[in-house]
């Protein structure tokens, strides 16, 4: 392969033993074709958007030519996916190119996924089908745009060829970029082989690269630990102040930075149930919305597992740290989540009651099949004007009755902060957007691309996205939930 250099890699983890990684290089493909590059975030990752954007910067990120720097590797893993452990998974079908330093000081891993076979891929063929690279474009920069912590998208190439789904399908190559590839699942390689060297290794790393103030602490690894539960819980109050549905929490998919990664079938609400799930591989329901905070928590419990041998000398005080550290999460997590439901609420500053008060719209919302998004956008446009003027809202309910009621009791919880009109709606827009990446306009995107090779809706829709809490009037109808016949019931992997 012929070399390119327009990134300054500085590998940290191609530094790592060898039992930590793979070193292996993507396979070509026969035509590749840039779909999209993110400019503004090559920009701030110091790359040169007009070198990438070149023949040479398509075909490395096609995977046909090999970068001045890179050290293309497969990064070895394990995890329980849906309750069963697997004690190898690795990367598959994506390989770490190498690592950036962004205009922030923060190390940056880029990657390929579809980039083709690895010493990892089991049975599959270490290729993406162009459907789930669209998807995980759209829903990685939307959430950037929401504020929501996750992997980004550099660009998104077809490759000119077939890869074999359920029927052919053509092949894409999305380049990912995160603050690492470091999971859950990437202590439990190293703890099933009571690698504990491995372990701590593996530990100090991520201390250096994401965690730098446990480093000082009297105990670093548990430091470490609860610095990772308490982002981790954030991160999924955020989730459910969106209505997101990840639908594939397994702990290989947990990101010991604290960002969202890997997206598969996940999905947003339209309907409010907080049982809804829309993965088809999520038979009994495990990663429903509802379900998703004390997963993490179970999937923390663990990583905390993997962390005994460096905690303490003796396994009773081990156990008793870690268990303390996991008990954690759900503090945490209840201070974020009403932290948030206050703000989409429009209530300033806490008081008793607060808490029930969200909780007792959500259950009119499930039980009257109102939509999500819209319910809290149109709320707060019904926080600066009088009851009768509430039929937006009403009319997303099919009985507005309950509705009615618990309007008079949210009134008299506003009218007891003495706020202001102006400052509470612009707290309310800024916690609640008006457009996030419904299932029907993904599946557009994905079928417009798909079978008429017409990219204008995935501009369109990426182009909406990018300003999620504007009005943007001219794109009004991207707001709407989906008609009866639009309606996705169903999201899929992409393996």
């Amino acid at each position: 392969m012929t070399a390119f250099t327009p990134i300054a890699f500085d590998n940290s983890y191609a530094r790592l033993p060898d039992r930590f990684r793979v070193l292996t290089n993507p396979s070509p493909v026969s035509g590749a074709r840039l779909i999209r590059l993110n400019r503004e975030l090559a920009q701030h990752l110091n790359l040169d958007p007009d070198a990438l954007a070149s023949p040479e910067g398509v075909a490395m990120l096609a995977g046909n030519r090999i970068a001045g720097g890179s050290e293309p590797l497969a990064m070895a893993y394990a995890g329980h996916q849906f309750g069963g452990f697997t004690p190898q998974l690795g990367d598959g079908r994506a390989l770490l190119l190498g690592e950036v330093i962004d205009r922030d000081g923060v190390r940056r891993d880029i990657q390929l996924k579809g980039a083709g076979l690895t010493p990892f891929s089991r049975r599959g063929d270490g290729r993406a089908a162009l459907g789930p690279v669209l998807r995980e474009y759209i829903l990685s920069e939307a959430f950037y745009a929401l504020g929501i912590p996750s992997t980004r998208a550099l660009a998104a190439v077809l490759t000119g060829d077939f890869v074999m789904r359920e029927t052919p399908q053509p092949g894409g190559i999305l380049t990912r970029v995160a603050q690492s590839h470091v999971r859950v699942g990437t202590f439990q390689f190293f703890a099933v082989r009571r690698d504990t060297d491995g372990i701590r290794l593996l530990a100090d790393y991520v201390i250096a690269r994401h965690y730098p103030e446990a480093r000082d602490a009297e105990n670093p690894y548990l430091a470490m630990l609860d610095l990772v539960i308490a982002r981790q819980a954030r991160l999924i109050a955020q989730w459910l102040h969106a209505g997101f549905i990840h639908g594939v929490m397994n702990t290989d998919n947990m990101s010991i930075a604290g960002e969202t990664i890997d997206f598969g079938p996940c999905a947003f609400m339209d309907t409010y149930h907080p049982a809804t799930v829309f993965s088809s591989i999520d038979q009994t329901g495990r990663y429903a919305y509802a379900n998703q905070p004390p997963i993490a928590q179970w999937n923390l419990t663990r990583l905390a597992e993997t962390l005994l041998p460096l905690l303490a000398v003796d396994q009773t005080s081990a156990v008793t740290a870690a268990q303390n550290a996991v008990d954690a999460f759900t503090g945490t997590f209840e201070e974020a989540y009403l932290s948030g439901l206050r703000r989409k609420l429009g209530l300033a500053t806490p008081q008793p009651g607060d808490l029930e008060l969200g909780q007792d719209l959500l259950r009119l919302m499930a039980r009257g099949e109102a939509d999500f998004t819209n319910t809290f956008r149109r709320l707060g446009d019904l926080s600066i004007v009088a009851s009768e003027n509430d039929e937006p809202v009403r009319r997303m309910f099919s009985d507005p009755a309950g509705f009615d009621a618990w309007a008079v009791v949210w009134r008299a919880r506003i009218a007891s902060e003495n706020s202001q009109a102006d400052a509470r709606l612009s707290l309310m827009r800024a916690a609640n957007p008006a457009f996030i990446p419904r299932n029907h306009r993904v599946e557009a995107v994905i079928q417009a691309a798909v079978n008429d090779a017409d990219f204008g809706p995935f501009e369109t829709l990426l182009k909406v996205l990018e300003k999620p809490f504007d009005d943007q009037p001219q794109y009004a109808a991207f707001s709407d939930p989906p008609a009866p016949e639009e309606i996705v019931h169903q999201t899929f992997c992409g393996t």
